[in-house]
């Protein structure tokens, strides 16, 4: 029987799950966030497997009272005592080229995932924060980083590379790194699972930041985020691929600065952008309400995901079934439904009381279609704390 720890660092949030493993069954026995870490009403929460939850008004000023407040609530009944932790598993947004796989922390791989900051400057310095907070608590625990990014490493050179000169990726590491690989990872693999074999996969990790990937027997060939997140699908407020000179447009015509400019692509554009809501689920109600905006938003979201599934057909050289996970992707219905329908081409044909679930894990296709489609619930911390029992050992 094994403890592990999960901890998902944020700027000024960490989130976290705590597993009692008994071989190949991980059961979360307590989960819950430290929320406004450094912020004026900062508190932290637990949620134990009976469902008791408790919330703290606790002052965090940084992320070290944050662990600590956080190990103080699991002792009050998930922990006995902090030895009974086998080990902790971090979850890091960008690995760089450096990691293609999870990996036990040492001060060589710190320094690294510090440098990485470059990369992904709101996560990765958070994450460092987390693991040190975690080595001044429980010095001598085992640590493990789950990278975002490892799973797309298996991407060919023609998948990841920009046409742009050469030395932007080998002096500059500007390449294509994608997001969400632990999601595509673990929904490819229950995919394979219902199955009863691997094939050509189309991963959906549709949430208010989303990707698609193309998995070919269990490897990324492609995916849709690339040097940073804002990449691929149009989004709750990011835009996804626009024509490359637009923000140098803007910049020039409307005299915006760099950062006003990413503050627009960012956090400005995509559902928000185009019908006022960020929120699909406010999105879905005015669509379905007939409001001309919402119906415009929708169709361009549907848009931009079936270019990239023809897409990723063609790189796959064939489908066998299509994924789709996460908050959106989980829960939304009326999304499934109108993307498939667009996909009848394939010989797809949806099962409309299964479709209407929300949440579950179910195949919605029929059993005569040609391309099979599910709905997975995505579990990232699962993979981490998977990982991290192997690791740890």
């Amino acid at each position: 029987m094994k403890k592990i720890l999960v901890l998902n660092s944020g700027s000024s949030s960490l989130k976290y799950q705590l597993f009692n493993v008994d071989g190949d069954s991980y059961e979360v026995i307590a989960k819950g966030n430290a929320e406004r870490i450094g912020i004026y009403g900062s508190f932290v929460s637990i949620k134990l497997g009976d469902g008791e939850k408790l919330i703290k008004e606790v002052a965090l000023p940084s992320h070290n009272e944050a662990i600590k407040e956080v190990l103080n609530l699991l002792l009050n009944g998930a922990l006995k005592n902090l030895d009974e932790l086998d080990g902790v598993g971090h979850r890091i947004v960008q690995g760089g080229s450096y990691f293609d796989k999870s990996v036990l922390i040492t001060d060589d791989v710190l320094q690294k995932i510090d440098e990485l900051s470059t990369l992904a400057p709101l996560h990765n310095p958070a994450a460092v924060l987390g693991i040190k907070a975690v080595k001044n608590a429980l010095p001598h625990i085992k640590q493990v980083a789950a990278f975002d990014t490892a799973f797309h490493q298996s991407m060919p050179k023609e998948s990841f590379l920009y046409p742009l000169p050469l030395e932007q990726y080998e002096q500059h590491q500007i390449r294509r790194y994608g997001a969400h690989g632990t999601s595509h990872q673990y929904v490819a693999r229950r995919a394979a699972d219902l199955m009863g074999r691997n094939g050509k996969f189309i991963t959906c990790h549709l949430g208010n930041g989303a990707s698609l990937s193309a998995v070919d027997n269990g490897k990324c060939m492609d995916t849709s985020m690339g040097f940073t997140p804002l990449a691929g699908i149009m989004m709750g407020t990011r835009c996804g691929d626009i024509d490359p000179y637009i923000p140098l447009h803007i910049m020039k015509y409307q005299r915006k600065t760099v950062d006003e400019v990413n503050d627009l692509l960012n956090k400005q554009s995509g559902m928000l952008g185009l019908s006022g809501f960020s929120d699909n689920r406010d999105v879905e109600a005015k669509f379905l309400a007939g409001d001309e905006r919402a119906k415009i938003a929708m169709e361009v979201y549907v848009h931009t995901i079936l270019r990239f599934i023809g897409a990723y057909i063609a790189v796959l050289g064939g489908v066998d079934a299509i994924i789709f996970t996460a908050g959106i992707g989980e829960n939304s219905p009326l999304l499934r439904k109108m993307i498939c329908e667009r996909l009848a081409y394939l010989g797809i044909s949806l099962v409309e009381n299964a479709n209407n679930k929300r949440g579950e894990e179910v195949e919605i296709s029929t059993s005569d279609s040609k391309v099979k489609v599910f709905v997975i619930p995505t579990n990232e911390e699962l993979v981490i704390a998977q990982d991290t029992v192997a690791l740890a050992k």
